[in-house]
């Protein structure tokens, strides 16, 4: 059965039903090479969305003649676990899911220096397992990370947010329940080396005022995620970097 909408989304001192101020963010959690068969892959926690991403390759294409001669082919797999939402969905790809797999993989492959494989395929599966709204962003943030965990080069990272109007108030990072009963949702990526948006998409109704505040405020959201992708990737590179010094110093102790 389906919750009932509450009747008040935002008190009278702007505090959410989760107990977030207006333009603050989920707490996000991102761990770091979490699947041992994979090239590289991350998992991701933003308020109740659980996320896995894992990246094969740069590998051969099967079959060959989807390779392209000059670049890599970036493939993409959104999927939604059938225990991911309230109601059971169907574990067949839905047209959301397909949709939402291509508009991924248009967003990260601007980020990555696909020239450096040609005719080689590098596959991206983003497995969501818990959803409470805004999981395309969370997927685009987990799936960079791993990305730059399978050791892809890339121009930078990719984070993305999403920032919208409920009850007449610019909130950012919706929830589902936020989402579905508010009156705009946006989702956007950002790439901070090029200063480039790679994903703007918008569902619902803005002033022209408004959309300016809300892309700025979906900016700062992809900037704090941004810092946390980074902290997720030097917290498992620079402890390995220190275990080994560790291991050649005691070597070396014992000739």
């Amino acid at each position: 059965m389906s919750q009932k909408k509450p009747e008040k989304l935002i008190d009278e001192n702007d505090v959410r039903l989760d107990g977030r101020k207006l333009d603050e963010m989920r707490p996000i959690k991102i761990e770091v090479g979490v699947l041992g068969n994979a090239d590289g892959s991350a998992y991701i926690e933003q308020g109740k969305n659980k996320i896995l991403a894992a990246v094969y390759g740069p590998r051969e294409v099967h079959p060959k003649h989807l390779a392209l001669p000059d670049r890599a082919v970036l493939r993409c797999r959104y999927h939604m676990a059938p225990f991911s939402v309230e109601e059971r969905k169907s574990p067949a790809p839905s047209r959301r899911e397909l949709e939402l797999s291509k508009v991924i993989r248009e967003c990260l492959e601007p980020s990555i220096f696909t020239e450096y494989y040609p005719r080689t395929s590098i596959d991206l599966f983003i497995e969501v397992l818990q959803a409470d709204g805004g999981t395309r962003c969370a997927g685009i943030t987990v799936a960079s990370v791993a990305l730059a965990d399978a050791g892809i080069p890339m121009r930078d990272l990719v984070s993305a947010c999403a920032a919208g109007k409920v009850e007449g108030r610019l909130v950012l990072d919706l929830t589902d329940v936020e989402d579905k009963a508010g009156e705009a949702d946006m989702p956007l990526a950002y790439m901070p080396s090029a200063n480039a948006i790679t994903l703007l998409q918008m569902d619902g109704m803005l002033t022209g005022e408004e959309f300016e505040q809300v892309v700025n405020l979906a900016l700062e959201g992809c900037k704090q995620a941004g810092q946390i992708q980074k902290e997720a990737l030097r917290a498992k590179y620079v402890v390995v970097k220190e275990t080994e010094a560790e291991k050649e110093e005691a070597e070396a102790g014992e000739e």
